[in-house]
């Protein structure tokens, strides 16, 4: 009996389809319109969150990306691509890396949203990733020649790991982490170690543990959150928010491995508070619920709504039945090790994902950094996504596509000045169209 022949893959070829060089194009469509497409995405958010969504996107050309992921989404849309998929952060910029605390309490380095999630062009992480370094640099004060050179860093990093993973068997991939105990040893200068020793450190106290005493006080002999608004706050009016939580909750857990059920299952709900994090999603629903065993030791638990990913209308529906396990879903397959309490829930049409509450996450702001630490922290962010990639894609193919020069580092260059440039306009635009609210944009 004999086998069929079968091709080889080959990645080179994929250069004859679409050339490196093509990466660097960028040519804004004639019917663009950024501050109308946020107009419509405004419209569907929580009314009385929006003016703090609107203050802190206007902080800054960087922040204003942060906010942004739709608009890029269908920017990209119109990018050249092989045709190579992989699962996609969907929304790859800086801050959306970083260290965390593995199931094992080691501290390792990875992305950390998966809001966006969805299987796609990895050609799409990869440039969002790039403009978000040019743009962090100069808002950072980084002038142009360090700032190139960190971005270079971060796209070779990508492209050489990316090689290193297609020599690898798919069940090495899939176990290799980046630890930041070894992030520390491989820094590329003293400042940047120093960096990374401090946010290991901060690591260490930030947990829901130490957090718990600044948000809430004992009121009739229990812990309840102390109302901060808008940043925490029980929601006046709503009477049935506990009830609901719990409805959340009972869903969510049969979305769990048995052995965290079980877990689970030592804790009762104590109190529920309506939270708001980050940028980009603010004005979306997302609460923190407090449990406690019957010793009182605490759990916390962040309940937050999943929408449709930004990439969705250009790539298709995802594969799943809701987008709470869309994002549980992206989550699983690109991290290297996940919250063993991530779960999801789908309630009275709301979409909800559900996960630990500050564990052991290090906070990086890469805002902060000088030109030396930007470059390294880039770096391990390129890292990151090669690793991501080659977990959920093809890094046969992307790796011979890429090759071991410098052609597709130098249309990425291209394309994050464009991009980036593209973006300070349409800040400037978004901030004449949402005039200051006077609203508070603390973090």
């Amino acid at each position: 009996m004999t086998t069929p022949e079968t091709t080889k893959p080959d990645g080179k070829a994929l250069r004859t389809a679409c050339p490196r060089s093509a990466h660097g194009e960028w040519t804004p469509k004639p019917d663009r319109d950024p501050v109308g497409m946020l107009r419509a995405l405004f419209a569907t958010l929580i009314p009385d969150l929006v003016p703090l969504r609107i203050a802190r996107m206007s902080a800054s050309p960087y922040a204003f990306y942060r906010g942004a992921a739709a608009v890029m989404a269908s920017d990209l849309a119109g990018t050249p691509t092989t045709g190579v998929l992989a699962q996609l952060c969907g929304d790859a910029h800086l801050a959306n890396f970083g260290g965390y605390a593995s199931p094992e309490r080691r501290l390792v380095f990875d992305v950390n949203d998966f809001d966006e999630t969805a299987q796609g062009p990895w050609e799409w992480d990869v440039k969002r990733l790039a403009a978000s370094i040019l743009l962090c640099a100069r808002g950072a004060g980084v002038t142009a020649a360090p700032a190139e050179t960190a971005l270079r860093l971060a796209l070779s990093t990508y492209r050489e790991r990316t090689r290193e993973y297609a020599e690898m068997t798919p069940l090495d991939v899939w176990y290799a982490t980046i630890d930041i105990a070894g992030v520390v040893r491989a820094a590329l200068d003293p400042h940047a170690v120093r960096t990374w020793e401090r946010a290991a450190r901060d690591a260490e106290r930030n947990t829901a543990l130490n957090l718990l005493p600044k948000i809430t006080a004992v009121v009739d002999g229990r812990p309840r959150f102390v109302d901060d608004p808008p940043l925490l706050e029980h929601i006046p009016g709503v009477d049935d928010h506990s009830e609901y939580a719990r409805r959340v909750l009972e869903q969510y857990r049969e979305s769990l491995r048995f052995d965290a059920r079980m877990l689970l299952d030592r804790f009762t709900l104590v109190d529920v508070a309506r939270k708001v994090v980050g940028v980009g999603s603010v004005g979306t629903w997302c609460a923190l619920a407090l449990l406690a065993d019957d010793r009182g030791a605490e759990l916390l638990l962040q309940v937050k709504e999943a929408r449709a990913s930004a990439l969705e209308p250009y790539l298709g529906p995802q594969p799943f039945a809701s987008h709470g396990q869309r994002v549980v879903a992206g989550e699983r397959m690109v991290q290297a090790a996940s919250d063993p309490l991530l779960g999801w829930a789908d309630i009275d049409g709301r979409n909800l994902y559900v996960r630990q509450f500050r564990d052991m996450k290090a906070r990086i702001d890469p805002t902060a950094f000088d030109a030396d630490a930007l470059a390294d922290y880039a770096a391990h962010c390129g890292w990151a996504l090669a690793r991501a990639h080659a977990r959920t894609g093809e890094p046969r193919l992307t790796g011979a596509y890429l090759g071991r020069g410098t052609a597709f580092d130098d249309a990425l260059v291209a394309f994050a000045d464009a991009y980036a440039g593209q973006t300070e306009k349409d800040h400037a635009a978004f901030v004449a169209a949402f005039p200051s609210s006077g609203a508070e944009a603390r973090p």
